[in-house]
């Protein structure tokens, strides 16, 4: 197995882990994480490296909600944005749940509501009720529901209390899709700050809502191509981390599938499944994975299946810090692809 080293980047002067991810060119793909549901809450900056622990409402939620992950399984994502100047309501509390609406599909739904914020816990309590099926009181919460299905949501982390490399590098990429990218959607598009959703030695790292992407290493003349998609999709191959409707391997098989495809990839309803892969002790990573990713096409189902393979190894630093740790981290590659079907 062929490994890659730094090259031109000394440790002992770098401060941010995803400058050595980078330089090393690791690719971001496998890293977007799965989940079925997404919990976003507006609270305000600053945000503590323990936010969830140390604030108030968050930490009447966090038994409620690993009751919900460990007990019943569900994969719910929860994250903070925070509020901006021009979206937000003072003394009100924007919350946004995404949910993944069937086995195939192309993007969570959304319900957004906007309630006052001494209801806020009592609103989230009751989404993580109904994911449990227990007795809920979500009805009573519809009036303060918004409209908002038809506007994306980009949120990018800037939460420099959980790795450095998210406020050095998400900062910059922030503003400008938040000053030039935002205003010119008529409506249509928000931009927020997020705290950590893993990953930040891809830093700067977005999730684009309601399709469910993540992105990583992004820089600022690929933006116009991410926003508006008006170029060849090739271009965002670098910094595709994944669809996190699909697990880790499936993403890795979905990125070549829709840089053969194209831009009506992301439309078409999918899902996927592993069929095999290499037996590992725990801890360990496979070298190899076969999966396949079903697809509705207009009328007709279809499917690809892939094979995927370790194709080297690259040294990569999974925080910033002052003694900063390598890691080899595996690189994989898609040997083979067939559309069957």
């Amino acid at each position: 197995m062929q490994t890659q080293h730094t090259h031109e980047l000394l440790i002992t002067d770098c401060r941010f882990c995803s400058l050595v991810s980078k330089t090393n060119g690791e690719d971001p793909i496998g890293t977007a994480g799965t989940c079925d549901h997404w919990l976003i809450m507006e609270i305000p900056q600053p945000w503590s490296q323990e936010i969830f622990e140390e604030n108030p409402t968050l930490r009447g939620l966090m038994g409620l909600f690993h009751e919900l992950s460990f007990n019943h399984g569900v994969k719910l994502k929860p994250i903070l944005i925070a509020p901006d100047r021009e979206y937000s309501y003072p003394g009100f509390t924007r919350v946004l749940y995404y949910y993944r609406p069937a086995k195939l599909f192309s993007q969570f739904e959304k319900q957004e509501f906007i309630i006052p914020e001494t209801k806020s816990a009592a609103l989230v309590t009751a989404i993580f009720q109904q994911l449990m099926q227990q007795p809920n009181d979500l009805s009573e919460f519809q009036q303060y529901q918004q409209q908002t299905s038809d506007i994306r949501e980009l949120m990018v982390c800037t939460h420099a209390q959980v790795d450095l490399a998210c406020g050095r590098f998400g900062n910059p990429i922030y503003r400008q899709l938040r000053k030039e990218y935002a205003p010119a959607s008529k409506g249509k598009l928000r931009v927020w700050q997020t705290t950590h959703f893993g990953g930040h030695q891809f830093a700067p790292t977005l999730i684009d809502l309601p399709q469910g992407c993540l992105w990583g290493h992004l820089e600022a003349d690929v933006l116009d191509l991410l926003v508006q998609r008006n170029g060849s999709v090739s271009g965002l191959r670098q910094y595709y981390r994944g669809w996190t409707g699909l697990s880790e391997f499936e993403q890795i098989a979905e990125r070549e599938i829709w840089m053969q495809s194209g831009w009506s990839w992301l439309d078409y309803l999918k899902a996927g499944k592993v069929l095999t892969m290499e037996e590992v002790t725990q801890g360990n990573n496979p070298d190899w994975a076969e999966v396949r990713i079903d697809f509705v096409d207009g009328d007709k189902t279809s499917a690809y299946e892939a094979r995927i393979e370790v194709c080297s190894e690259v040294m990569s630093a999974l925080n910033s810090s002052k003694e900063m740790e390598l890691k080899a981290v595996k690189q994989y590659c898609v040997s083979h692809l067939v559309k069957i079907n």
